[in-house]
């Protein structure tokens, strides 16, 4: 099960988050936690560079996307190599939505297009979709032509 997904911006600010079967208690742990990974280890990398770590028998793969960060955190058959499918899917997404890698500005601008892919990528702890086409097709909020 995918249990998080943050995306923050430079200084730890934090523009999404979507938490699958993780108490309330727990989530600002959570939050706290990623944030600082993130800052400890994401400064001077490259665009998409993955990190990976584990925390309680969790895997956690994250990357920088611009000037955003983006978490992926899951357990169980989501381990780092799913996850990093996850995030592929993801950045790729956020990148098209945006036209390119996302200044804070410029995510925020495209905020709702973006909850709406993401969404689509991961709903209930699961992942959905990961072809890039299926997924502009069902941001339209129109049902898709295949079945």
């Amino acid at each position: 099960m995918l249990l998080a997904l943050l995306i923050s911006n430079s200084v730890g600010n934090i523009l999404v988050e979507r938490y699958h079967g993780v108490p309330t208690e727990e989530r600002l742990h959570w939050r706290s936690f990623l944030v600082k990974l993130g800052t400890d280890n994401l400064k001077g990398a490259k665009n998409e560079e993955l990190f990976v770590a584990s925390h309680k028998s969790v895997y956690i793969v994250y990357t920088v996307l611009g000037d955003v960060s983006v978490y992926v955190v899951g357990k169980d058959e989501y381990d780092e190599l799913a996850l990093a499918e996850v995030i592929f899917v993801i950045t790729s997404t956020i990148k098209d939505v945006c036209a390119k890698p996302p200044t804070e500005r410029l995510f925020l601008d495209k905020y709702g297009k973006i909850c709406l892919c993401l969404d689509e990528i991961v709903w209930t702890g699961i992942l959905e979709n990961t072809d890039k086409d299926r997924i502009k097709r069902l941001i339209r909020l129109k049902p898709p032509a295949e079945f």
